[in-house]
């Protein structure tokens, strides 16, 4: 008998099957995913794949961990209240309405509801492309209460996404007004900007604005709108077929800087 044993975790929605020893110390691990198993000692290879045997759906590399990258050290380095990577969509509406929920007869009409709906809506679009090499933050928070809602770094570049509830609603845009229904319109174009633009200023890199409408009856755009992406939430997984301009090195280095909240702090 080896005297190790297999202890399965779950991380980030994967799956590591750790090696032990008798006192509880680890000394490999099999990543189902990269098939992969990492030893951090030679020494009982042979014994780390007996024991994972049973476990192994194919062919598997073994070695040593890989060399983290610049960007992984800085995740690693960064601390937990200071990483923004876990946040719900809608985090800080998430947060207000737990605090003061509101009067229990005007539920539905609060609009911070509505505004939570949509951020949801739009959030679990845009994790639908992690798989393609994108990564999003949600509710990034900015100097003076304001937020990004949604962040979204990938090969086609970084774009900030504002999401409006709109649902059965008729959207008229006409830059940098927006109108729903007979309602007076809103310079919001102008908001969604400025968010990309402190953004861009943050991470020294350009970033791209996007409003998500979600649920519109319709959309008329009677004045394009200057370098605005204007997309139904259902058309966001567009984004991934874009041209690719960042190399994976850079995506992740990027995500690295954004997801520190001290890199939000002087924008």
């Amino acid at each position: 008998m080896s005297g190790l044993r297999v202890v399965p975790t779950w991380r980030h929605g994967q799956e590591r099957l750790y090696v032990c020893l008798t006192d509880g110390r680890n000394i490999a691990w099999y990543d189902r995913e990269a098939a992969r198993i990492n030893l951090l000692s030679e020494d009982r290879r042979e014994d780390v794949l007996d024991v994972l045997g049973p476990f192994l759906t194919g062919p598997v590399a073994v070695g040593p961990p890989p060399v983290p990258t610049p960007a992984e050290l800085a995740r690693l380095t960064l601390h937990p209240d200071d990483d923004l990577a876990p946040n719900r969509p809608g985090e800080a509406l998430q947060i207000a309405l737990d605090r003061d929920p509101g009067s229990p007869h005007l539920i539905r009409r609060d609009p911070r509801r509505r505004a939570l709906e949509a951020e949801q809506t739009v959030g679990e679009a845009l994790d639908g492309l992690d798989g393609a090499g994108w990564h999003t933050l949600h509710s990034v928070p900015l100097p003076g209460g304001d937020r990004v809602h949604h962040l979204v770094i990938g090969p086609a570049g970084l774009f900030a996404v504002h999401a409006l509830y709109a649902r059965r609603q008729r959207v008229t845009v006409a830059d940098p007004m927006v109108a729903f229904g007979r309602r007076d319109p809103q310079p919001l174009l102008r908001r969604v900007r400025a968010d990309a633009d402190r953004a861009s200023y943050a991470l020294t890199a350009e970033v791209h604005p996007v409003l998500a409408l979600v649920g519109p009856a319709a959309v008329t755009v009677t004045l394009p709108p200057r370098g605005v992406r204007v997309l139904a939430a259902t058309d966001l997984e567009g984004l991934a077929r874009l041209g690719g301009v960042l190399k994976p090195a850079d995506v992740e280095a990027l995500h690295a800087m954004a997801r520190d909240r001290h890199t939000w702090t002087k924008v």
